[in-house]
């Protein structure tokens, strides 16, 4: 592919990306990562339920944390940065739940479904080479042979993904030892009975707790920048709780309060207040009422399949509840 179509191409994708926004208020799918999937994908299936988590936490309590730390920054697009965070992408996107995901498909990036192109210009100016190549991606919590990266090379590996692959700003030491250490908590022996899980407003709300939890630890640390990534990783999961309240205002309102309280909470610390441990605080008291205003208007919600399946033009199967 010559200079003048490369940059067409990439153009048009970034176009693409940019747009997104103003395309959802128009003819677009309900949910953003509905733009990564086949149009044939049975949403119900990738979207009110997500494979189970085979992640095991090491008894250490900094150990456990560092685990937390990554987990957290897996999941929020601030990581990566540029044109990725842009389009809402994280690792998480490609490894749900820290596996694989067969039905990731984004336009220009993806072969078949449950492929990507890891050195796609668009995304990299350090890896691209002008090539459409994408590779299946891999299970992160399948056997240790499937990362064909041995563990001391890890840390090199996951940094290059980031700051290189995605051209994501530079990960503090915390985050880049977490990422790791999340990956190597990641295991087979761990995986749950149940090959996947209801995706609900209280599994999200866990997730924001989790990492902020992990903001407190790494404040209490000193480590500000990472803090600050924690508490983006927690607005994240609030803003996926957002999209599928879009027809409830007063829901989508709480949620908006709560995300501002988040934001708030990050200039805090990175101003190095003495307040900003309590407004933590204050924010984890406050979640359990949200969650519970949340879980109660839950049925009418996204969350709900029967409504995810009608608001993206299917039928649930008779014998499905």
């Amino acid at each position: 592919m010559d200079r003048r179509r490369r940059r067409a191409r990439a153009l048009g994708l970034a176009a693409a990306l940019v747009g997104g926004a103003a395309l959802a208020a128009d003819a677009g799918p309900p949910l953003r990562a509905m733009r990564w999937v086949p149009r044939d994908a049975d949403p119900v299936r990738v979207f009110a339920t997500q494979p189970g988590e085979c992640l095991r936490l090491p008894r250490d309590s900094a150990a456990a944390l560092s685990v937390e730390v990554g987990r957290a920054a897996f999941r929020t697009p601030v990581l990566l940065g540029g044109q990725a965070a842009r389009a809402g992408l994280s690792c998480e996107s490609c490894h749900r739940a820290g596996r694989d995901n067969p039905d990731f498909q984004f336009p220009g990036a993806s072969g078949a479904p449950g492929t990507a192109d890891v050195t796609l210009s668009l995304f990299s100016s350090h890896r691209g080479n002008g090539v459409h190549d994408p590779k299946p991606i891999p299970d992160l919590s399948g056997p240790r042979d499937r990362l064909k990266v041995a563990p001391a090379d890890r840390p090199k590996f996951i940094h290059g993904l980031v700051a290189e692959e995605f051209d994501g700003p530079e990960p503090t030491p915390a985050v880049l030892a977490g990422l790791v250490a999340y990956v190597d908590a990641l295991d087979p022996a761990a995986c749950p009975r149940a090959p996947r899980m209801a995706v609900a407003p209280a599994v999200l709300m866990s997730d924001a707790r989790r990492a902020l939890d992990a903001a407190r630890r790494e404040m209490a640390l000193g480590d500000r920048p990472t803090a600050v990534l924690m508490v983006a990783a927690a607005r994240t999961r609030l803003g996926l709780i957002d999209e599928r309240y879009a027809a409830l205002p007063a829901e989508r309102q709480h949620l908006r309060n709560a995300d501002a309280g988040l934001a708030a909470l990050q200039a805090a610390i990175r101003e190095g207040g003495p307040g900003a441990a309590a407004d933590l605080d204050r924010w984890l008291a406050a979640a359990p009422a949200l969650e519970a205003a949340l879980g109660a208007r839950e049925p009418l919600s996204l969350f709900n399949p029967h409504r995810l399946a009608r608001a993206t033009n299917r039928r649930l199967p008779a014998n499905r509840s």
